[in-house]
C-alpha cells in the first residue's frame, strides 16, 4: 500500500466496553471525535475521507463473549472494506478486544497480497484464552485470538485462523502479565520487548527493531497501541494503568516512523476511558499519538489540551 495511491484516512469509532471490567472505554471514540480529533488530524495534513461507527449490542447477545464476537465480526467487515478501498485506518477504541475485529479485517483484506505484520504496544500481553484467564475478560484475549488460540468465535473470523503469524508480531512495553500468557507466546516464538529493555535501549530503538521485524515479507503492517502502554503520568484515563510505562514524548517521536513507511496500513488506539479523563489529559495524549503516526504536516501543528465534551 503506497501513500501515493491511498485514498486518505478513514476513522472507525469502535464502541465496545463489554470486553473490559470497566466499560467506560466504550465511549472513548465518540468523546475523542466530539472533542475535535478529526479536525486536528485534518490540520496535520490528513485527508479525511469518512467515518464509520461500530457499536456493540449486548441486548441481542447471549453473554459477554458473544457480545465481543458479534462486535468483532461487524468491525472486521468494516475494516476489511476500507483497506480494500485503499484508505488508511485510524481505529479508536473501545476496550482492546476491538483488536480482534480490526486486525482480522485488515488481514483478510491483505490476504491476496500476503501477510499482515503487527506491532502491539501494551503494558499487558493480552494473550489469554478462556481457559487460562481468571477474570474471563475478553480484552485480555485479543492477541491469542489473532494468533489462532482461544474461542473459535474470535479466532475464525472469515473462516480462517492465524490472522497474525508469530514471526510477524512484536509486543513492546509489557510489564504486567500472567505466566500462562508468557508461556503461550514463548511457545509460539513471539518477540516480546519487555519494559525493562525499553528503559535500557529507548523506545525509538525498540520500535525501529519491531518495525523491521513485522514488515519483513508482509503485504502491510499496523500498530495497535493500548494507552496503558504509556506511563500513567501521561495517560491516566485507562481501565488498567500500570506504573513505569513509556513516556508520551518517546512514543510520539517513534511513531513518526509509521507515516514514513508506505507499507503502514493503520493505527489502532485502545482503552481510552473518557469517564476518568478529568481535564482531558489522556485525550491530549491520544491526539498526539494519532498526529505523530498519521499526520503529514506535523511541524506546523501545535498540540493543545483537549477538553472532554461528554
Amino acid at each position: 500500500m503506497d501513500h501515493a495511491t491511498t485514498q486518505g484516512l478513514h476513522i472507525i469509532s469502535a464502541e465496545i466496553g463489554e470486553g473490559a471490567l470497566d466499560g467506560g472505554c466504550k465511549y472513548g471514540g465518540r468523546a475523542l471525535l466530539d472533542a475535535g480529533l478529526a479536525l486536528v488530524l485534518a490540520d496535520a495534513g490528513c485527508e479525511l475521507q469518512s467515518l464509520t461507527t461500530v457499536t456493540s449490542d449486548p441486548l441481542h447477545a447471549h453473554d459477554r463473549m458473544d457480545t465481543v464476537a458479534r462486535f468483532s465480526r461487524a468491525l472486521a467487515d468494516a475494516a476489511a472494506r476500507r483497506v480494500r478501498s485503499g484508505t488508511q485506518l485510524l481505529v479508536l477504541g473501545g476496550d482492546h478486544s476491538c483488536a480482534i475485529g480490526t486486525w482480522s479485517g485488515v488481514a483478510q483484506a491483505l490476504s491476496p497480497q500476503g501477510r499482515l505484520g503487527l506491532i502491539w504496544v501494551d503494558a499487558h500481553l493480552d494473550a489469554h484464552t478462556p481457559e487460562s484467564s481468571e477474570s474471563h475478560a475478553p480484552h485480555g484475549m485479543p492477541l491469542a485470538a489473532l494468533l489462532g488460540h482461544g474461542s473459535a468465535a474470535f479466532t475464525d473470523l472469515f473462516g480462517w485462523s492465524g490472522k497474525i503469524q508469530a514471526r510477524n508480531l512484536v509486543i513492546i512495553g509489557a510489564r504486567s502479565y500472567e505466566s500462562a500468557e508468557r508461556r503461550l507466546l514463548e511457545a509460539l516464538g513471539v518477540q516480546v520487548i519487555y519494559m525493562e529493555e525499553v528503559v535500557h535501549r529507548g523506545f525509538d530503538a525498540c520500535f525501529a527493531q519491531a518495525q523491521a521485524t513485522v514488515s519483513a515479507g508482509c503485504a502491510g503492517w499496523g500498530l495497535s497501541f493500548d494507552l496503558d502502554g504509556l506511563d500513567p503520568a501521561d495517560a491516566p484515563a485507562t481501565g488498567t494503568p500500570v506504573r513505569h510505562g513509556i513516556s508520551l514524548a518517546q512514543a510520539t517521536a517513534a511513531l513518526h516512523r509509521c507515516r514514513d513507511d508506505a507499507r503502514f496500513v493503520g493505527l489502532e488506539i485502545a482503552e481510552y476511558n473518557p469517564l476518568r479523563d478529568y481535564g482531558g489529559k489522556t485525550a491530549s495524549a491520544v491526539q498526539a499519538l494519532a498526529v505523530a503516526g498519521l499526520g503529514r504536516d506535523v511541524q506546523t501543528l501545535s498540540i493543545a489540551p483537549m477538553v472532554r465534551t461528554c
